[in-house]
């Protein structure tokens, strides 16, 4: 996926645990890993602003987009 999550990046910086960003935002530990280690499919945008508030940070500090390179040979 060329979306990549920086969720990691920013708990260290804040000093915060996975388990303690979940119980301020109000989400499961669960939900929280999946959206840090970059499986999930999408975010509710009531998530991303409450984790912004919490994290004291942009959504441009947690999602960073990538080029990934082309796939196959060129003429298939």
């Amino acid at each position: 996926m060329a979306i990549i999550v920086n969720l990691d990046v920013m708990l260290a910086r804040r000093k915060m645990k996975v388990g303690e960003l979940a119980e301020k935002v109000g989400i499961t530990l669960a939900n929280i890993s999946i959206l840090k280690n970059g499986k999930a499919k999408a975010v509710r945008m009531e998530t991303l602003d409450k984790i912004c508030a919490t994290l004291d940070c942009q959504p441009g500090d947690l999602l960073e987009y990538r080029v990934e390179p082309a796939s196959g040979t060129e003429g298939d």
